[in-house]
């Protein structure tokens, strides 16, 4: 049974290192939902979002450290796929870093960083969030495969 596990576990960590838009889940200061795509990037069980302090969704972690995502593909089945998870989120701020990380995110989304976007961005890029989660667990982390009628 393990090796089905260990099997389900790289193809979940497989997924996340190759799709490009996660569903960002943070708490407002109503303590409502406040869910936003985002560019991202998965890397030893973390996952990294650039972003500006000013937004909302850096905001809101920085009051409420919890957070949940998913990922998916597909619209028929049985060709959908997607992972989910919850964990605590922080924000990461000190420039190097931040520059850093910023930068692998956004060459995940251009060839270069010299593109004028991708440069703008960068330089929008005053923090990213740093989403930690626990070993995948049926709680923690599930792969969701939605039934042909939903």
């Amino acid at each position: 049974m393990a090796g089905g596990t260990e099997n389900q576990m790289s193809k979940q960590t497989e997924f996340l290192k190759k799709e490009k838009i996660l569903h960002l889940a943070t708490i407002d200061e109503k303590n409502s939902p406040h869910i936003v795509p985002v560019w991202y990037m998965y890397s030893a069980k973390k996952i990294y979002v650039g972003t500006n302090t000013k937004t909302q969704k850096a905001k809101n972690v920085k009051k409420h450290r919890k957070v949940s995502f998913c990922v998916d593909v597909g619209v028929n089945a049985p060709n959908i796929f997607g992972v989910m998870g919850r964990g605590t989120a922080k924000l990461l701020k000190e420039k190097k870093t931040v520059n850093r990380i910023a930068k692998k995110i956004l060459l995940r989304y251009f060839k270069s960083l010299n593109n004028k976007s991708a440069k703008e961005l960068l330089d929008d890029t005053d923090c990213i969030i740093c989403l930690l989660y626990t070993s995948p667990s049926p709680r923690d982390l599930s792969t969701s495969r939605m039934p042909s009628s939903a």
